[in-house]
């Protein structure tokens, strides 16, 4: 079975970035298309694109931080396309800062969208792959910062190593019911996460000195030096080996040939600790 052709493939985050480079990819490989996304403009625009090209798709307004708002998405998906196949948990924030120095509001925040959002989306959609018994594919889109820890980026280190860790245990749970699982970790993209980050940040849970305005999309946000390191690739980059990783049943989907001197190092630190006179 094709893993696309004529599936229904649903996307959180889907309204730009690398869940719109995903969409644009599935479409084209035949998939109808369920559009999630908490922006309503972005979502608009996005789902007039797909449906100019051709793709059989539909935009829902979603809230990943709360279940029923994700709950209510998979029932539209439902209602509209008959089933749901391919589920891209992808909706995430950035935040920069060093542990000591962030607020508790700091850690509501991205925990809220880059944790909850996948736990979320798992609890809705994996009931019902499993008892739809046609197979499928689950992408979790954590980070390479959820592989390996750096320094101003510990809350979103936290949350996407969280994500990591679920993903690797559904994986082994869900392939005797033929349902596939990936965590898709890449390093830079050429999104507006972090505009968008600030942008869509709830009145609730920004910090005292925030900015009152919020950036216009497209805008750019400084991060600290040193913070994010690697080339930038483009969201279709990402979105190929998406595609690609499906229809392997791939576990992993890295984004960077320089992830690999990264992960050796980190576990080269782990198996030292193993040597005869560290042991």
């Amino acid at each position: 079975m094709d893993a696309f052709a004529n599936r229904v493939a649903v996307i959180t985050g889907g309204a730009g970035g690398i869940g719109m480079a995903m969409a644009r990819s599935f479409a084209q490989r035949g998939a109808r298309v369920v559009l999630a996304d908490l922006d309503g403009a972005a979502l608009e625009r996005a789902t007039a694109e797909l449906a100019a090209s051709g793709a059989q798709v539909l935009g829902v307004p979603t809230d990943v931080t709360k279940l029923d708002s994700v709950h209510a998405l998979a029932d539209s998906a439902a209602r509209r396309f008959g089933a749901v196949h391919i589920v891209c948990n992808n909706a995430g924030v950035a935040t920069f800062g060093e542990i000591k120095d962030s607020t508790h509001k700091d850690w509501e925040f991205t925990m809220n969208v880059n944790f909850w959002g996948v736990v979320h989306g798992v609890e809705a959609f994996v009931p019902r792959l499993i008892a739809q018994g046609a197979g499928g594919h689950i992408v979790n889109t954590a980070s390479m910062a959820g592989l390996v820890g750096m320094q101003w980026l510990g809350i979103y280190c936290a949350s996407k190593f969280a994500v990591v860790g679920l993903t690797e245990s559904l994986h082994r749970e869900l392939k005797p019911y033929g349902v596939g699982v990936s965590v898709l970790c890449p390093m830079i993209v050429a999104t507006n996460i972090n505009a968008n980050s600030v942008r869509m940040r709830p009145p609730e849970l920004r910090n005292p000195g925030d900015p009152v305005s919020v950036p216009e999309v497209g805008a750019t946000v400084d991060v600290p030096e040193g913070a994010m390191k690697g080339g930038t690739i483009a969201a279709e980059d990402v979105a190929r080996r998406v595609v690609r990783a499906i229809d392997r049943q791939d576990l992993y989907i890295l984004t960077h040939p320089e992830q690999r001197g990264f992960l050796r190092r980190r576990a080269a630190k782990l198996d030292a600790m193993f040597e005869e006179g560290t042991w």
